[in-house]
């Protein structure tokens, strides 16, 4: 196609009639289609800046064009109602809006971006807003170009997730009681002690455990035993250096990484501080809590002991301190380990003996002073193993008690003693030692109600002793325990009479019917004044409240000419008869009876 521009003119006659037509033709093929491009190129601008208008409307961003003299060209609708609460309109300076930016860290940016020609991006807080900014800037030879955007909530939830993060990070290496370190964070440092500081000086591990903290969280309950943690670990807090770290690994078991230290001693000074410290009892609620604390002592080498071996060997020493002194410090020595491993093999074998059979009772007779008759055999644990011969109760029932595989031999021992005694003579009883870990379970009573039924043996002689460290004085479920089991008609003694500081309000707490004197009183006999005077007392107060009284571990003629004098019930002890199997009772009976003549 082709574009003319065409002129024509007439030329006349001389008479003034046209004669000719002239025409002049241009091709301005060229100029019209440079006009239509031009046409179409403002068309195509107008509808590109109609669309970045409608973007930069239409976008969460604020938008400002600015000037070489930072005067405001353009801003979007949002930033148009900002600058405009502001009193700026547009065409004037923006730091008339923002004048205590004109110098801050806004106009830094922007200068920058200007002198280098360069984009820039940043975060900023605004102060007149209040709010964090995150802008980007782009330059151009005749202004800049800014977005802005509100990055306030987003810094907010980011802020939170950070603490969330942290706390949980917390969490992960604290304890959530006391709000001390755990055994993984405790862990972490002990191995950076053993590998990052050793020119410091050594380190050692204290481990400690509390004793009796079971009975005084039966008696408290769980949120009086919680404040009582606490408190305990407070007080241990306070013994301690900046340097050294306190961490509850759960329940009663504490574990203190102390260091630098340049010698062994400064472990057992902290130790002994420690126990010097619990002497004090504790405010709980109202009530003053006496508690003790065992610890166990493994001190670094400095020749590459490991962490698992030094962990390893505090708590070795603190199972032999709980085992021989409780209440204690244990430093740790490598021959316990051959201890420990010798408990370790008794508690595997022990796991077998009942099922194999090589568990059996022997019954010890108490004779009633009175008559010189046999009025109750007393049953007595007994282990003989295939291949190690006879083991002492002393060595396997305190394994079987931190196990609780005495839950299942005292039910076994339970219904194996009714079942013997009803074979015996009518008024001969059979007493059956019962541990605190029957009491913690269930079902205890029902277990002698089963034991009385399936034996035939009538209840009243069924004697069952407890002692101590079962906590009765603010316990209401032991001494429910008790009463239902005394409504069964059976019999109640306290065994081990007078060897802890809570015997007497023991038998404040329930009516015992009998009281058995712990035979560390009998040995002095007759010789000891102060011995004299414990098993007097001792025979007057069951007297007065009308209990049976039992003394142990008689092994002279002149012990049991005192015991007598003094109007005591019962006796027993070696000088009448050692324990027997079920087979020799018999023999035992008459055995008493002429030690009895004898003796009188």
């Amino acid at each position: 196609m082709q574009w003319l521009d065409v002129a024509a003119g007439i030329i006349p006659s001389a008479v003034g009639d046209p004669a000719c037509v002239i025409s002049v033709v241009r091709d301005v093929t060229a100029a019209k289609r440079a006009e239509e491009d031009a046409k179409q190129a403002r068309l195509a601008a107008e509808a590109s800046a109609s669309r970045l208008a409608s973007v930069l409307e239409s976008t969460t961003d604020s938008v400002v064009m600015l000037d070489l003299e930072w005067q405001v060209t353009y801003a979007n609708q949002r930033a148009l109602s900002v600058l405009e609460a502001r009193g700026l309109r547009l065409g004037e300076s923006l730091w008339k809006a923002f004048p205590e930016e004109e110098n801050g860290v806004f106009a830094q940016h922007y200068r920058r971006a200007l002198q280098e020609q360069t984009p820039v991006s940043f975060e900023a807080y605004l102060t007149s807003h209040g709010i964090w900014l995150e802008v980007h800037a782009y330059p151009a030879p005749d202004g800049l170009s800014i977005f802005f955007r509100d990055m306030t909530e987003q810094r907010a939830v980011e802020r939170e997730r950070v603490a969330a993060q942290q706390q949980i990070a917390h969490l992960a290496r604290h304890d959530g009681l006391t709000g001390l370190p755990n055994r993984l964070f405790f862990r972490e440092r002990l191995q950076r002690s053993l590998t990052e500081h050793p020119q410091d000086g050594r380190c050692a591990v204290l481990s400690l455990d509390l004793d009796g903290f079971t009975a005084s969280n039966d008696a408290l309950g769980h949120a009086s035993a919680d404040k009582l943690l606490r408190q305990f670990a407070e007080r241990l807090q306070s013994k301690l250096r900046s340097t050294d770290i306190l961490a509850h690994f759960g329940g009663d078991e504490f574990a203190i990484l102390q260091g630098p230290i340049r010698q062994a001693q400064h472990a057992t000074r902290l130790a002994r501080r420690i126990v010097e410290a619990l002497a004090q009892p504790f405010d709980v609620d109202g009530h003053q809590v006496s508690i003790a604390a065992s610890i166990g002592i493994a001190v670094d080498s400095g020749e590459g002991t490991t962490t698992d071996e030094l962990i390893r060997g505090a708590a070795v020493a603190l199972y032999t301190a709980k085992t021989d002194r409780r209440g204690s410090y244990v430093v740790f020595e490598p021959g316990m380990q051959k201890v420990l491993r010798a408990r370790q093999a008794i508690k595997a074998a022990l796991q077998q003996a009942l099922p194999r059979g090589e568990l059996e009772l022997h019954y010890q007779p108490l004779v009633r002073l009175s008559s010189g008759e046999v009025s109750c055999f007393e049953a007595l644990l007994r282990w003989q193993h295939p291949q190690r011969g006879s083991i002492s109760p002393a060595e396997f029932i305190p394994v079987a008690e931190e196990s609780g595989l005495i839950l299942s031999i005292g039910k076994w021992a339970l219904e194996e003693a009714c079942r013997t005694a009803a074979s015996w003579p009518g008024h001969i009883s059979v007493a059956v030692n019962l541990s605190p870990a029957q009491f913690k379970a269930d079902g205890l009573v029902e277990a002698v109600k089963a034991a009385l039924r399936a034996s035939g043996l009538q209840p009243g002689r069924l004697q069952l002793e407890i002692t101590e460290s079962l906590p009765l004085e603010k316990n209401g479920r032991n001494l429910a325990i008790l009463q239902q089991l005394r409504c069964l008609g059976v019999r109640i003694a306290m065994d081990d009479f007078g060897t802890g500081h809570s015997s007497l309000s023991y038998l404040q707490s329930f009516p015992f019917d009998k009281i058995k004197l712990d035979q560390c009183f009998v040995r002095g006999l007759p010789g000891s004044p102060e011995a004299q005077a414990i098993v007097r007392a001792v025979a007057g107060l069951g007297a007065t409240l009308r209990m049976t009284t039992v003394a142990e571990g008689i092994e002279t003629e002149d012990q049991l000419t005192a015991l007598r004098a003094m109007g005591y019930d019962e006796v027993q002890g070696y000088l009448f008869c050692r324990p027997v199997p079920a087979g020799q009772i018999g023999a035992a009976i008459s055995a008493c009876r002429r030690q009895i003549a004898a003796a009188t």
